[in-house]
C-alpha cells in the first residue's frame, strides 16, 4: 500500500513504532490502537534520542537509542490505522512547514532477536535483523528547539522518564 501523501516514497504495510502516548498503558494507546493492531512487541529504536515536550516526547535522530513497541496493524485496517496515527502526530506530508512530526521510515531492534541478518524482515516473520517500520520523528523546526533547549530524556524510556511536575514545553 501506498502512503496517503503525494511525494511519500511506497511502501508494504509496514508496522508501527511508537514511543510515548501510543505505547501499552498509555491514554492514546486505547484510544487509537485498541482493535487495530495484532501484535505489540518491545522494541528499541537505534541512533535516536528522546526528548520531554509537552505532555508527549520527541525522538530525534542522535546517538542513543529509544525504547518503545512495535505494532502491526490488523488486516484491513491499515489504512485507517495509518491516518488517525499521522492525524495524532500532527504529519501534513513530507517535509510539510506545518508538521510537527515527520513520518519516516527507520529501522527499530526487537530485543532478544539475532542481529546476524541483513536488511529488514516483517513482524510476523521469522528471522534475524532489524525490522522496518514507521516512526514519528520530530519536524525539522521541533528538532532544532530540541538541540538547543529541550529536556534530554536519559535512558530513552518515556514511561520512566517524565517528570513528576508533569510537561514541559520544548
Amino acid at each position: 500500500m501506498s502512503t496517503p501523501h503525494p511525494g511519500s516514497p511506497p511502501t508494504d504495510e509496514l508496522p508501527f513504532f511508537v514511543y510515548g502516548t501510543l505505547l501499552p498503558g498509555e491514554p492514546n494507546h486505547e484510544l487509537f490502537l485498541r482493535g487495530r493492531t495484532t501484535g505489540e512487541r518491545p522494541a528499541v529504536l537505534p541512533r535516536a534520542l528522546l526528548y520531554d515536550g509537552p505532555g508527549y516526547p520527541y525522538a530525534i535522530d542522535g546517538h542513543g537509542r529509544v525504547h518503545g513497541t512495535l505494532l502491526t496493524a490488523v488486516p484491513g485496517v491499515y489504512g485507517e490505522l495509518l491516518g488517525l496515527l499521522d492525524h495524532l502526530e500532527e504529519y501534513l506530508g513530507p517535509g510539510h512547514p506545518r508538521n510537527l512530526y515527520e513520518r519516516v521510515v527507520r529501522e527499530v531492534e526487537l530485543p532478544g532477536e539475532s542481529g546476524a541478518g541483513q536488511g529488514g524482515v516483517e513482524v510476523g516473520g521469522e528471522g534475524a535483523g532489524p525490522v522496518r517500520a514507521w516512526v514519528y520523528l520530530a519536524a525539522a523546526a521541533v528538532t532544532r528547539s530540541l538541540r538547543t533547549g529541550g529536556s534530554l530524556i536519559d535512558g530513552g524510556r518515556w514511561v520512566t522518564g517524565r517528570s513528576p511536575g508533569g510537561p514541559r514545553t520544548p
